[in-house]
């Protein structure tokens, strides 16, 4: 499997592409789209969703993983990530990705065990899962890949993908 993790914002938008086999990691690309501040927000929002169709084009990924979006303390900022996350969304739908939304607690309990762990906690699980020199920089990008990691444990889980009717009676 191989998905896409992506965390949203609108000056930068961190990206990873993970592929997932075996109960084994490999990153395909990662990295970040930016934004420069004085841009029209408009013509920011035009680069993200830009970038995100070129990556899309680029790695192939079977699904996109993105945060689901909670309230922050600075309304304007939370708006903006939301704009900036629709337009990631709507990349992904015209891509015919299926999405899957997930909230930071999910995320740091599928990379480190543990859901209240913190930020360089989850950072350097990513490392170590994806066999990486370093952590990758800027921050978005790591949150992206642990995004993408995140999906692969949740999807690897057998009765997560079964419907009711492949359950059949006990």
């Amino acid at each position: 499997m191989r998905v896409l993790g992506i965390d949203p914002g609108y000056a930068i938008v961190g990206w990873g592409v993970v592929d997932y086999a075996g109960n084994r990691f490999a990153p395909v690309d990662f990295g970040a789209v930016c934004t420069p501040a004085g841009m029209a927000f408009e013509q920011r929002l035009a680069q993200v969703y830009d970038g995100v169709r070129q990556i899309i084009a680029r790695t192939q990924p079977e699904a996109l993983a993105i945060e689901k979006l909670f309230y922050q303390h600075n309304q304007t900022t939370v708006i903006g990530v939301a704009e900036a996350r629709g337009v990631v969304l709507l990349a992904a739908a015209q891509a015919g990705l299926p999405i899957y939304e997930y909230t930071p607690m999910q995320v740091k309990q599928a990379v480190t065990g543990y859901g209240k762990a913190v930020k360089k906690q989850v950072q350097e699980m990513t490392r170590l899962l994806l066999h990486l020199q370093a952590v990758p920089k800027p921050d978005d990008t790591a949150d992206a890949l642990a995004m993408a990691i995140t999906h692969c444990h949740t999807s690897g889980n057998r009765l997560d993908r079964l419907t009711p009717r492949q359950i059949g009676p006990i």
